[in-house]
């Protein structure tokens, strides 16, 4: 079994159909079933049934399927180590990050890069900061961007914070907010906590939601366009003169923040690209912008 192998046996065990995973992997469905055939063959074995619930993996194939993880994983550390022997910087970054840093600041980030290391390549995992976080901590990434506070016994560097701000088109005064219609949002646990949390010590009363939307970007949209209020992180808002915003404080008066961190292990830095990477990082100013 080759590299290939093992990515199919791991796409097909994820998505449990054959048409799937032959998209998945920019394959022919018959190119796809010949492999299978192929594993089946080299380990006398029967690795799949196919049935009404799509495709079911017997006790072989799925002793095969926790092998691939494993197997992958030695065989990307022994490219890169191979790579890494070499004195020019060169490899593929496997990046695991949050959606807003992924919009506003990774293009930027990686055009500076790319500029002074042009043969490092990108594996980019964007999502939630809570998958950017599990990415990094299984090691499916070499670095994480995540925005929040999470338990991490690895290396991390504080890339910049950002309040937590009431936002409006027009001045309004704090103990009016439980009248008032608010835009929400869809965000990250953690940071829905942070406010959660906040406006429970705040108020007696549930905030009234007079719209939700997708993302923090769109929020601010309908805030620009008198659509209610919203708690938006400062990055969003703090530019734009034509909105109100006031900073929220936690129990102790203190401005209530968020931080954005970059996570990694001590020992990825071994890999040149990595350290190159990390170093070139911890140089910028994210909140001046990149």
């Amino acid at each position: 079994m080759d590299e290939r192998d093992w990515k199919i046996l791991k796409v097909l065990y994820e998505k449990k159909n054959i048409t799937k995973t032959a998209q998945s992997l920019y394959i022919s469905q018959p190119s796809l079933t010949k492999r299978i055939q192929q594993i089946e063959k080299e380990y006398d074995q029967a690795i799949i049934s196919r049935g009404t619930k799509g495709v079911q993996f017997t006790p072989q194939g799925e002793y095969l399927v926790k092998c691939a993880d494993e197997m992958l994983a030695r065989l990307r550390h022994i490219k890169e180590t191979v790579q890494n022997m070499d004195n020019e910087i060169r490899g593929t970054l496997r990046l695991g990050v949050s959606n807003y840093i992924t919009r506003h600041k990774l293009p930027g980030l990686l055009k500076l890069f790319s500029e002074q290391f042009p043969k490092v390549n990108y594996k980019v995992t964007t999502g939630w900061s809570h998958e950017a976080f599990n990415h990094v901590y299984n090691r499916d990434v070499h670095i994480g961007i995540v925005r929040g506070d999470y338990h991490w016994g690895g290396a991390k560097q504080l890339l910049f914070e950002e309040n937590i701000c009431i936002t409006s088109k027009e001045k309004i005064a704090l103990q009016d907010l439980p009248s008032m219609t608010r835009t929400q949002y869809d965000t990250d646990p953690t940071l829905k906590s942070l406010i959660d949390n906040w406006w429970t010590r705040t108020f007696s009363e549930p905030p009234l939601i007079g719209m939700e939307v997708d993302k923090a970007d769109t929020c601010k949209e309908m805030v620009m366009n008198g659509l209610g209020y919203g708690i938006l992180p400062s990055v969003l808002v703090e530019d734009n003169k034509s909105l109100y915003y006031m900073k929220l404080q936690d129990e102790n008066g203190k401005p209530l923040v968020r931080k954005t961190w970059m996570l990694y292990y001590e020992e990825s830095l071994e890999i040149k690209a990595i350290k190159e990477f990390v170093n070139f990082v911890k140089k910028l100013d994210f909140k001046k912008g990149i």
